[in-house]
């Protein structure tokens, strides 16, 4: 049995707790920027739990490798986040599913991987999931459930969960690639450390300073920033320690499921309105979160 990917399992329960916390975060205003300077902050100074795992002399020759990954994962992030404020959770986390089968294509064409047959069947139950997530009700339901997203929402929020999920399978792809050779202790935080170098170009983007940010907004701000940092060294460090990037993301993926089930069982308790869209549309949001799973599982089988 494996027993690594406890991690992402844990990675996937502990994401969309995030998720919802950062969510109400966003009803007071916060902005995207400030939100991904905060997580990406917070993230890089958890990382450095790493660092004593050590490894080899850094190459400073070398260090383009940390840096192109910290892009992969800073624009994953971001994306994250606009999905998020555009949008709803039980449709952008699900959507990030796609990450699972983007690392293995990826996989693929990085480390040299032939194609089988399964990655295509798990690419048209991908688009097919994609569909059921986009459902939205007839008129009739609309006059009923008022708060049903437009069409050209729930198509950008898709659309940037997608690009998301793309960027995180890009990260996971090169850490497999290259951290085994810096040793988990050097490439990890190094890269985190760039990644928050990176985040100190969202300030000048700040409508207003991170003082400004509303105390009510906090607890819901640092509470997801640290939940977002702690699932990530999990998952990150399964991969780099592990490899097994498709498995492990095939489990981390379960966290589309969780989404679906959590803004619906307990989304009230973070104010969160999904559940009001009724019965359908989330009938259909569960369906396509759980279509894109069996995806998921058949590209674990290739």
């Amino acid at each position: 049995m494996k027993l690594y990917l406890l991690f992402p399992l844990i990675s996937s329960v502990t994401f969309v707790v995030a998720m919802l916390l950062l969510k109400r975060a966003t009803s007071f205003r916060v902005g995207i920027w400030r939100t991904s300077f905060v997580v990406n902050m917070v993230t890089a100074i958890i990382f450095l739990a790493l660092l004593p795992l050590g490894g080899p002399p850094i190459e400073l020759s070398l260090l383009w490798q940390p840096l192109l990954v910290a892009v992969a994962f800073f624009s994953g992030q971001v994306l994250t986040f606009l999905a998020l404020e555009k949008g709803d959770v039980s449709i952008a986390t699900p959507t990030m599913g796609v990450k699972t089968i983007s690392v293995a294509w990826l996989s693929v064409l990085v480390l040299g991987i032939e194609i089988p047959w399964e990655l295509w069947l798990s690419a048209v139950l991908t688009f097919a999931a994609i569909g059921l997530l986009s459902f939205r009700p007839g008129r009739k339901s609309i006059e009923t459930v008022g708060s049903v997203r437009e069409p050209s929402q729930v198509g950008r929020t898709i659309l940037i969960a997608l690009l998301a999920a793309i960027s995180y399978a890009l990260f996971d792809v090169l850490v497999q690639k290259w951290a085994p050779a810096w040793g988990a202790g050097r490439f990890l935080p190094i890269m985190l450390g760039m990644c928050g170098g990176l985040s100190l170009g969202f300030i000048p983007l700040f409508k207003e300073p991170i003082r400004a940010i509303p105390k009510k907004a906090w607890p819901w701000l640092v509470g997801g920033a640290l939940l977002m940092g702690l699932q990530a060294i999990s998952l990150v460090t399964s991969v780099a320690l592990f490899g097994d990037a498709t498995s492990i993301n095939v489990i981390y993926s379960a966290r589309g499921l969780w989404s679906v089930l959590a803004v619906w069982l307990i989304g009230h308790w973070f104010q969160n309105t999904e559940q009001n869209l009724g019965g359908e549309v989330m009938g259909m949001r569960l369906a396509g979160a759980a279509m894109m799973t069996v995806a998921i599982v058949v590209t674990l089988m290739s």
